[in-house]
């Protein structure tokens, strides 16, 4: 489906969608032809925690998220300030294939 010049596209959201998932951990995986974002929320003190949700991007579209995401924390930090840095924190995992954190 092609979008038209200028048209306005209509997103619809569940009730359940909008809720969101809390996560404090991301781990990126990719191949040649996608990039995997598992989103986890990690307690303190447990050992195991699972994944919340898994979004999946096209090389091309993980490159235009990155950027929003840039330009939308350069936003929120002019209207709230810096954002701290934080320390590298070395979570062991056992969860198979290269990884980064985010």
């Amino acid at each position: 489906m092609e979008q038209q010049p200028n048209q306005p596209l209509n997103i619809e959201i569940s009730e359940e969608i909008a809720e969101g998932t809390y996560a404090n951990l991301a781990i990126i995986t990719h191949s040649n032809a996608e990039f995997v974002v598992d989103f986890v929320n990690v307690m303190p003190g447990t050992p195991k925690s699972k994944v919340k949700s898994r979004v999946i991007l096209t090389p091309m579209h993980a490159k235009r998220f990155m950027k929003a995401m840039v330009e939308n924390i350069e936003r929120y930090e002019a209207a709230n300030g810096l954002i701290g840095e934080i320390e590298a924190i070395e979570i062991p995992m056992n969860f198979g294939g290269p990884t980064a954190q985010a």
